[in-house]
């Protein structure tokens, strides 16, 4: 026991106490999430770029979206938050929230897929079409499955033994980080419905998967909050032997404050996701109706030209 508590205070570096000037003093060059981070905007702007030197129009808010979601992914993973999410539970989770439901969405917004479909030249076209109608993407991008996937695997994550592992281990502490950025990206892309992906459904569907998702935030983070069995095992006790134990907060006390960022962050997003989703039904409303009116007014100028009053939906 001894040995292994050992091992947990010395594998973390000395950081000073956690706080708003941290998290911009412990930032450390990743070189992973770097390349990801400068390939994924850049590629993403030499496409728009491409479509306005032929005169098409890309709208900004995509263009933002995208950006925001790759500074997202930067952050939180090179960032203080990163420096710290093994020291504090409250940390990671921040980090979480940040990996699992504002990359993923944010990069949905960005409408990746539209943007190649539209720039790439007719061979890798071709190749990114026909794994958009693959098996794989058709089962992947299933809705149920994809939701039962977002909120079955944080209960996963935190009990069984693979949190504790990623504590204690690079290589799973890093796969758990592309993990939440999956899984997340499985379940907003359909719903987000920007993309032509295998799995969207109609509006009334996406709006009711958001909100089944809001209970299972806040049951995860108000069992954790209420629990008393910490997350980690020894992980988090260990490093108050250590040098970091001048500063560090209680364990139990920092789990609760874990739980209820997840509890609130879980909703907070959820809401705002929920609200996208409802402008977005009503724009698509309003241009469906446009639509219908076009449709009618060209009925009326061919009946007019023929001589005959033209047939009104009984609804009107």
């Amino acid at each position: 026991m001894q040995a292994g508590l050992a091992v947990a205070a010395g594998s973390v570096q000395d950081l000073p106490p956690f706080g708003a000037g941290t998290f911009w003093t412990q930032w450390g060059l990743e070189p992973v999430p770097l390349v990801l981070t400068v390939w994924g905007a850049g590629l993403y702007l030499v496409g728009v770029a491409a479509l306005r030197r032929r005169g098409d129009a890309w709208p900004a808010g995509r263009t933002i979206a995208w950006l925001t979601g790759m500074l997202a992914f930067y952050v939180a993973t090179s960032s203080g938050l990163a420096a710290y999410d093994t020291v504090l539970v409250s940390v990671h989770m921040v980090q979480h929230m940040v990996l699992s439901m504002i990359v993923p969405l944010s990069l949905a917004l960005g409408a990746p897929v539209t943007l190649a479909l539209r720039t790439l030249p007719r061979t890798p076209r071709g190749w990114l079409l026909a794994v958009l109608h693959s098996r794989v993407a058709r089962v992947l991008g299933f809705p149920p499955l994809a939701f039962a996937l977002y909120v079955l695997s944080p209960w996963a994550l935190y009990f069984s033994g693979w949190y504790d592992a990623s504590l204690r281990s690079t290589y799973v502490h890093e796969m758990m980080h592309v993990h939440l950025v999956v899984v997340g990206a499985l379940f907003f892309w359909p719903i987000v419905g920007v993309d032509p992906l295998p799995g969207r459904v109609a509006h009334p569907f996406r709006v009711l998967l958001t909100v089944l998702t809001l209970p299972f935030h806040a049951f995860l983070g108000v069992t954790i909050m209420g629990q008393a069995t910490l997350l980690g095992g020894d992980w988090y006790p260990s490093l108050h032997d250590g040098p970091l134990g001048a500063w560090l907060p209680d364990p139990a006390a920092d789990q609760r404050l874990a739980g209820g960022i997840l509890w609130g962050a879980g909703d907070l997003v959820g809401i705002v996701f929920f609200v996208v989703l409802f402008a977005q039904w009503v724009r698509s409303s309003i241009k469906e109706a446009e639509r219908e009116d076009r449709r009618l007014d060209r009925l009326e100028r061919l009946a007019a030209r023929e001589g005959a009053p033209p047939e009104r939906p009984a609804s009107e």
